[in-house]
């Protein structure tokens, strides 16, 4: 198939979320049809037994995704990294004779009309390989188990975990604030007694970050000093001078770039050029374009459980030629890494169900839950247990506005037993 005609199925997913967003939203939580939706199906003529979202020609996936709220960036890079795979696996024949399809709806962060958007696409869907948002996904996640919808967050809050049908790809949030905060004491020369900042959106995401990073501190002798802001809060002057004057030696920040931004900039034009610590959501190389760039590169580190898209990495290297080629005057950022990356979960979920001729919603969580042992760009991670993140290791990178991706590598993936006894012992 022609790049050409990729690119169009492209801009259209991107235009049917733009047009989503200007529905009449009303109600939320899940239609009757719904409810009634994950039922096993009968086998067809082929012997595979089907249900919502398959017919006999095509197999329907949905992402809810944010296009126009504070995740816009990201979200764009997912959408437009999901569609690259989706065109490439229709190339390679699909699944069992099918063809997948994305039906994307943009709720730009919020949860309303992403509950009107799930209410919509829920009956005709088998799974759904994004959704943007912890505060959206929280409110979805008891409707997406009992309709039995295999679901990959863009999320990672642990209160996400222990659903079959919900699947975080990589760390969660206190996990990369545990390494974050390793990472300070080993390498950025923070000491017994030192108070640590960390600033975080009120919510699963910044307060399960918290979470993290108060008992990597306890355990270092470091206090924390916190600041709850809202993802509107975009001018960071009144938390940095409460910092500085707290006299914190290193900030930690669980929010959105435009937040990151804010806090790295005004620091720096302040001269309390810190070390600071996001983890993936928090950071976004088209930053780097802006005034807070040099501070951003001078100060920033990000944790994430996913290698830079500069990385060396074989399969990387193969997933960002193909992106360019699709997207030429396109930034390939994190958000094309993890967006790729679990429609390629998703794709072998599907075979392996396929396989098992039960193209089910049940049938495809089964083929999902039965992999101990998931190599792939870059990540190795274990789906059997839903109550358990599917990885304890993460990757420090930092902005280099010359570097593919705007990010460089500064440590490989590694495991940090505190993190794994954090998760054990945590109530």
């Amino acid at each position: 198939m022609k790049r050409k005609q990729r690119t169009g199925r492209a801009s259209r997913a991107v235009a049917a979320a733009a047009v989503a967003a200007a529905l009449a939203l009303t109600g939320a939580g899940c239609s009757t049809k719904a409810e009634d939706a994950g039922g096993g199906g009968k086998a067809g003529a082929d012997g595979v037994k089907t249900g919502p979202g398959v017919t006999g020609k095509t197999v329907k996936l949905a992402a809810l995704t944010d296009l126009s709220g504070p995740y816009a960036t990201l979200g764009k890079s997912i959408v437009q990294a999901q569609q690259l795979w989706a065109d490439e696996f229709n190339e390679a024949g699909g699944v069992c004779g099918r063809k997948v399809e994305i039906v994307v709806k943009d709720h730009g962060y919020d949860v309303q009309k992403a509950q009107a958007a799930y209410t919509e696409v829920s009956p005709d869907v088998i799974a759904m390989p994004q959704v943007i948002g912890s505060p959206v996904v929280a409110s979805l996640q008891d409707a997406v188990e009992r309709d039995k919808i295999l679901t990959f967050p863009q999320a990672w809050a642990a209160s996400l975990l222990g659903r079959e049908a919900v699947q975080i790809v990589g760390t969660t949030y206190d996990i990369d604030m545990i390494s974050a905060v390793d990472f300070l004491t080993r390498e950025q020369g923070l000491k017994k007694g030192d108070k640590i900042g960390h600033v975080f959106f009120e919510g699963d995401y910044g307060e399960n970050a918290l979470e993290g990073s108060r008992y990597a501190a306890k355990g270092a002798g470091l206090t924390v000093v916190d600041q709850k802001i809202k993802a509107s809060d975009t001018d960071l002057s009144a938390q940095v001078t409460a910092l500085r004057s707290a006299g914190v030696k290193a900030v930690l920040i669980s929010a959105g770039p435009t937040q990151t931004a804010s806090l790295v900039g005004v620091s720096a034009a302040k001269g309390f050029t810190v070390p600071v610590v996001t983890s993936a959501p928090g950071f976004a190389p088209q930053l780097l374009a802006t005034q807070a760039g040099p501070a951003l590169e001078k100060m920033l580190h990000i944790v994430s459980a996913a290698p830079p898209v500069s990385s060396d990495l074989p399969e990387v290297k193969k997933m960002v030629a193909a992106y360019e080629k699709e997207h030429p005057k396109e930034l390939v950022d994190s958000g094309v890494l993890s967006g790729y990356n679990s429609a390629v979960l998703l794709g072998e979920d599907l075979k392996a169900a396929c396989e098992a001729k039960d193209l089910t919603r049940e049938g495809l969580i089964k083929a999902h839950r039965a992999q101990q042992r998931h190599e792939g760009l870059g990540m190795t991670q274990d789906f059997s247990d839903p109550s358990v993140p599917a990885t304890f290791s993460s990757y420090i990178t930092k902005p280099d506005k010359k570097a593919l991706g705007g990010t460089v590598l500064v440590e490989d993936a590694h495991e940090l037993p505190q993190a794994r006894e954090y998760f054990e012992n945590r109530s």
